[in-house]
This record gives structure tokens, sequence and C-alpha cells, in this order.
């Protein structure tokens, strides 16, 4: 796959078939070469953003709950309890369900592309990464690769996802020997994507080996996190020049995407192994609410909470590709000099953990709360 620094023909020749009324922005964006996601498997925010040109979604267990606190699955609930699932079987059940479901709705962008778009990532379950619990990392591991394998088997376009612990490392090669196609969540650092892309490119070569997958079939995604690094650098780094502060997510972002280019350069693969530009809603009230999305146009997936997606359709802006363009030599200097790589990973990691297990107990509460009510009404 040759390397670029502007969009592909590839990219933009994936035209959603029920983009008609997708606007002038969002369309001005996806022709930049960037690749639109939904973070969020909501049936209606699907459909819209079907037809603002959107090309795959990716759920969690905070999207569900959500979802589920909403209303609407109640009757699908008690039907569930009825059959005598515990919690966590029916907060699953509804996961695969609404999951599934949104699954189809990209079904036939999937094979228009050959399945370089029409993805919906589906994670794995996040309690296993609980600190207050005893597992070992190996554990876990063994967890994330049998789990992968279940909620993997059936589906043409589902990835699994699966986040960048030291658990999650360890699990992927396997999940990707098995031929399982893998979005590697909660990323942060350049040495977590590196973790995460050899043992991901060892499976799929092992997978092409053994006979399970050929390459022409390989296709991976890292998401890397922008945002939450900026937050963390306003409360750490106070001290950043005003042309540095509130930089550091991206260039970091674009640090890694130009790294991923140069990796694939040469592998001569047929679909793209891209990253998703995650957590790209702005935190600062004086940040536009499309600055990552401007900042990282032009290539790759950009998976947008339907609220940042909302306001790039009404920003009435022109967006160009500046995925390639760097921050002046001298702000990347200052962020050098001030960063502590290590020690903002240890951080972003623990709260990262902590919000990833956090909205599945929600979720479990949720149906817990639902089981009661409906027992009462019953």
């Amino acid at each position: 796959m040759p390397s670029r620094s502007h969009p592909r023909e590839s990219h933009l020749s994936i035209r959603n078939p029920r983009s008609e009324l997708m606007s002038e922005s969002l369309q001005s964006l996806i022709d930049s070469g960037t690749k639109l996601y939904l973070d969020s498997v909501e049936p209606s925010e699907i459909d819209q953003n079907l037809k603002w040109g959107a090309v795959g979604a990716t759920s969690n267990p905070a999207i569900i709950s959500g979802i589920v606190k909403a209303g609407g699955f109640d009757d699908r609930i008690d039907a569930l309890l009825s059959e005598g699932h515990d919690d966590e079987a029916i907060a699953w059940a509804l996961t695969d369900e609404l999951v599934s479901d949104a699954e189809k709705k990209f079904a036939s962008i999937h094979e228009s592309t050959a399945g370089n778009a029409g993805w919906v990532s589906f994670e794995l379950d996040p309690i296993l990464e609980d600190p207050d619990q005893s597992f070992s990392s190996a554990d876990i591991a063994s967890r994330y690769i049998e789990l992968g394998k279940q909620w993997n088997a059936g589906h043409t376009n589902r990835m699994i996802k699966v986040p960048a612990t030291e658990a999650g490392l360890l699990a992927l090669e396997e999940l990707a020997a098995a031929g399982i196609t893998l979005n590697v969540t909660l990323m942060f650092t350049a040495d977590q994507y590196h973790a995460a892309r050899e043992a991901i490119w060892k499976g799929a070569q092992r997978a092409a080996e053994s006979g399970v997958r050929s390459l022409d079939q390989f296709k991976s995604v890292y998401s890397i996190f922008i945002s939450r690094i900026d937050v963390y650098t306003q409360k750490e780094l106070p001290n950043l020049s005003a042309d540095a502060q509130g930089q550091v997510g991206i260039l970091n972002a674009k640090r890694i995407w130009k790294e991923n280019q140069e990796f694939w350069a040469d592998k001569n693969l047929k679909l793209e192994q891209e990253l998703i530009f995650a957590s790209t809603g702005t935190k600062s009230k004086d940040d536009p609410p499309w600055k990552y999305v401007a900042a990282l146009a032009g290539s790759d997936i950009q998976t947008n909470p339907p609220a940042t997606n909302e306001a790039v359709d009404a920003s009435g802006k022109k967006f160009t590709s500046e995925v390639a363009d760097m921050p002046s030599q001298a702000v990347q200097d200052e962020i050098d000099a001030a960063l502590d790589i290590k020690a903002m990973h240890k951080f972003l990691m623990d709260e990262g953990v902590d919000k990833f297990v956090k909205p599945q107990r929600e979720l479990l509460a949720i149906i817990s709360a639902k089981r009661e009510e409906l027992t009462k009404q019953a």
C-alpha cells in the first residue's frame, strides 16, 4: 500500500449511497479523505449519520447503557427476564442486538468496499480490567481471546474492540491469528501503537499461513485518543505557551499517523490498516467543536460523537486535508521538552481503565433496576 500524505482515490471513491442529504461541510470532510464513523449505535443516530455519509460505527458500554436507560427496551428486557437470564446475560444480549442491527445498516458499504469500510465495533467485557479484581494479565488475555472468538462468530462486518492494556495487548496476536478483525482502543501513546501493530501483524501472517484468512482480507484499526491528552496537559503542564497548549493530542496523533503510513507502505495489502482518531469531541469551551475534526481531516477514520457531527454539519466550514501538516518545529520542541510521556501514559491509562469499567457496571445496574421495575409491574 503506497504511503500518502494526501487522500487516495480509494478514499474518495467510498460513497455512502444514502448520503444525499449530507451537508456541504461534512461532504468536504469526506472529500478530504476522511472516513466518517459514528461513535454510537443508537438506531436513529445511525440513520441520521448514514444520511450524512458515515461509513461505520463504534460502540461501548457507555453508549449501550445510555440507549437502555432512555427506554424502549423494556419489552425486550421483560422477554429476556422471562427466559431466566441474569443481568449480565441481558446486558450482553442487548449489546449484541444493537451492534448487529447497526452492522446490517452498514453491510452494503462493507460489501461495496470489499471490507475497507462498513464496520461496527463490539467492545469486549471491560469488567475484566477492574483493578479491584485479582485476575492476572495472562488470565484476562485468555478471557479476551475466548470472548473475541465468541462475539465475532457469524459476523462479517464486526470489529472486536480490545483495549491497549497489558492484558489486551497480550491477546491481540492470537485474536488476529484466528482471523478476527480488531479495533485496538484506549490508546494514547506510540509505544501502545507499536505493541498493538506488531502483535496484530504477526497474528495476521499466522492466519494467512494457516489458511484461516488471506492477507487480502486483513484489516486492522488503532484508536488514538486525542482530547483527553489535551485535558491532561492543561492541568499538568499549565506553563505551555499558548501556541503549544491544546496541540499535544493533535501532534501525538499526527506522529503516530505518519508512522502508520510508513509501516504499511511496503506490505502490498489490499485493505488499509488505519488509525481511528477517537475522543474527537472538544472539552474546552474556548475551542470550536470541530477543532480536532479539522486538524485531522484528510485520512483514515474519525469516530465522532453525534454532537460533534451535528456541529460540523451546522458549521458551514469547508474542511481540507490537514493531517500531514505538523505544528511548527518550535511548538514540537517545546512539547517534547515539557512532556513526560511515561507519566502521561500512566495517568491516562489509569483514568481510561476507570472510564472503561464504570459504564459496564452502570449498564448492569440499569438492567437490575429495570428488572425490579418490571417485576413490580407484573
